[in-house]
């Protein structure tokens, strides 16, 4: 009797096997990541279908053409005004699906194949900004002694110390935090699940014993910077409340009216004061929790100071080197030897 033909997926199964299985438990990615790659497809997934006409159920792999996916990596610029880094993020979804379904379907091998060969889009990664301590310090300010008040102060001046990134920040449990006189410290639970520990100053210290006084409620699981209805505060939360400190500190230092502050300025921030103050860059790489000391690198070239002071070691084409002409003193006693 012969054996009858393996029937391939569907376009819906792979695409559900994929964050069920692959996704979550082969790969074991964290939940923002998975989240990102979701994003993703609800977005190429509604695209296709006003182009198609096609229900994503209906979909095949078929219908996946490197025009297509083009086509929807152009509306995501032009529409939707996405970055560049945005667009190849997308992209980037795409292409780890195609290959986890090359791997399920072979009879489509072919069609997958020129859907991978989508080209990301290369882009000018822009210079880094950041501000200068003055100007840092004036949008923590100090607090007025309102609950939000006291709350912003403490996620800004936490931000400034770690150097870590919005969702590292508003996931901060109190247990997360260690006070203890010579070991003060915040566990900070990074992208694709890993952690890191990073000192604290003790004006920090200070001002977390402060906050956990005002709150005594919290315990060890609670959230250490909640919103006002105590759950965790959310990405539009910290650029809101970041948006009115700027403002505030805008009177005191009206340059900062010019200047686009996001809060991962202030992570720049935090990486450009440490290179300044001469911290080596593999434990900058360390402290801001960054997979590569590469990307770290992208500080040293935008920090304008340490390129003058550089320069200035330097002799100009024009200047004449100037011969070194000991003291008298100095001839004196070398002739007396």
């Amino acid at each position: 009797m012969s054996k009858q033909p393996k029937v391939p997926p569907s376009f819906a199964a792979l695409v559900q096997a994929y964050f069920a299985e692959y996704l979550t438990q082969q790969r074991a990615l964290s939940e923002q990541t998975i989240a990102a790659y979701r994003d993703a497809f609800v977005l190429f997934l509604g695209f296709a279908e006003s182009r198609l006409g096609k229900l994503p159920a209906a979909m095949a792999l078929a219908d996946i053409t490197p025009e297509l996916i083009m086509a929807f990596l152009d509306h995501l610029e032009r529409q939707r005004h996405n970055s560049v880094r945005s667009r190849n993020a997308r992209l980037a979804a795409l292409r780890s699906f195609l290959k986890f379904a090359s791997h399920r379907d072979v009879s489509s091998l072919q069609v997958i194949e020129r859907a991978l060969g989508v080209p990301v889009k290369r882009f000018e990664r822009p210079i880094f900004g950041y501000l200068s301590r003055e100007e840092m310090l004036a949008v923590i300010g100090t607090p007025v002694g309102t609950w939000l008040s006291q709350r912003d102060h403490v996620l800004f001046l936490l931000m400034y110390n770690t150097g870590a990134r919005v969702s590292e920040i508003i996931g901060i449990k109190v247990g997360d935090v260690v006070l203890d006189e010579g070991a003060a410290c915040v566990h900070l639970h990074g992208k694709g699940r890993k952690q890191r520990s990073v000192p604290l100053w003790r004006s920090t210290v200070k001002a977390v014993r402060a906050w956990l006084r005002l709150n005594s409620q919290f315990d060890a699981v609670s959230v250490l910077l909640p919103s006002r209805s105590g759950g965790a505060m959310t990405r539009n939360n910290v650029d809101q409340r970041l948006a009115l400190a700027v403002a505030e500190a805008t009177e005191t230092i009206p340059a900062l009216a010019k200047r686009r502050v996001s809060p991962h300025t202030i992570r720049h921030t935090t990486a450009m004061h440490l290179l300044q103050a001469g911290v080596d860059i593999s434990v900058i790489a360390l402290w801001l929790g960054h997979e590569s000391p590469a990307t770290t690198h992208h500080y040293v070239e935008a920090d304008l100071k340490m390129k003058e002071r550089a320069l200035a070691r330097l002799h100009e084409p024009e200047a004449k080197i100037q011969r070194y002409r000991a003291p008298d003193s100095l001839i004196n006693f070398l002739k007396m030897l």
